[in-house]
Order: structure tokens, then sequence, then C-alpha cells
């Protein structure tokens, strides 16, 4: 590799993005690791991830249709909190036209917040959650997150949120979700292992 001056992508630092230590309502398991849907908008699976910039941090929410893997409704902040999910699963909304019936996402406070869980019941929909630590129980989202990283972010360093966001912008709504493959997986309910088989669109 030092021959041929190749050089790994390497991990960049860690920032925590769930806060689980809260007296907030938590949901039930609902989904329980059933990653395989029959209908669209059935389950709608969501997660934050964080964005180094040379301007500060920048969170990113998606939410991912479980039928289609597709990124359905997604918002980026400087400000990880209630308002940055709700914005996400709002787009979300408009953009397919009606809400899922399932929700799940892991246990963050900006799930379990009232302004989500009132946004939630506005629509009649059924809030699932992961169970403490688990992070297997929203492998999806923890899949996407892992691509998108691979993918797109450790390979730049960006110099301000305006060109992130720009730049996830571009790999969400005109890569992935008109372009790229996009993985089923099915997750074994062994929690020390992901299953070993990928069904393609």
């Amino acid at each position: 590799m030092r021959e041929n001056e190749i050089t790994p992508k390497r991990k960049r630092k860690f920032k925590v993005t769930t806060d689980s230590k809260h007296n907030l309502p938590v949901a039930p398991n609902v989904l329980d690791r059933e990653f395989e849907v029959g209908e669209p908008d059935e389950v709608w699976v969501t997660d934050i991830t964080y964005i180094d910039t040379a301007q500060g941090w920048l969170y990113l929410c998606v939410f991912i249709d479980l039928y289609s893997r597709m990124i359905v409704g997604w918002s980026m902040s400087a400000s990880i909190d209630a308002t940055l999910v709700v914005d996400a699963f709002e787009m979300g909304v408009e953009k397919r036209g009606r809400s899922p019936i399932v929700v799940h996402s892991d246990r963050g406070s900006q799930y379990a917040s009232d302004l989500f869980r009132g946004t939630l019941d506005q629509h009649d929909c059924i809030q699932s959650m992961s169970r403490k630590g688990n992070c297997w129980d929203n492998a999806v989202a923890e899949s996407f997150f892992g691509t998108l990283k691979q993918e797109l972010i450790y390979r730049h360093s960006y110099t301000s949120k305006i060109q992130a966001t720009m730049s996830i912008f571009e790999y969400i709504e005109i890569f992935y979700n008109k372009r790229r493959i996009r993985a089923k997986s099915s997750v074994c309910r062994n929690r020390t292992s992901f299953c070993s088989y990928w069904a393609f669109n």
C-alpha cells in the first residue's frame, strides 16, 4: 500500500447522539426486528447521526420506508432536538402523501419528546422503540448510516455546514433514492450477528 500510495479511509471522531437517560415515556418494541413488510408505508424506521464540519457538528435525521428502503424524509440541523425529528417526519408525510402505520426508533429523548409523540398521535401512528442499548433492533437505519459514512462522509472534509448539507442532499435525493440499489436485509434474531444473505431490489 505504501509503494502504491494507497491509504484507507479512517473513521473519524465519535459523538453520542442517543440520550436514553431520561424520564420521558418509552414505547414498547412493536417492530421486534420484523424488517420485512408487505406494503409501502407500513413501517418507517428512523435514527439520527452526526457529521463533522469545520464549523462544528451537523446532525442528520432520516426516516426509511422498510418496504422500499427509500429515505422518505430527512432533515439536518446544528441542533439535535425534537424539531430535527419532526421536520424529517413531516417531510416524509408530505412526500408520500400519507403517514406510516408504525414508526420505529431508538429510545432517544428526541423520539420520546412530547413534540414528536404528539405529532405521531396527530397522524394516528403507532410508536415503537428499540430495547435499551440494543442497536440490532434498529439495524436497517444503522446500516444506512454505515453506508452513508463509508460512501460519502468519510471521503470528504467539509469546510462548512452548507457544503455538508448540499453533499448529503445530493447523495440522498439524487443518488441513493433514485440510482443506488438498496439492499433489503434480514437481520438474525441472534443479536451477536447479522444474517448472511441480502436480497436486492
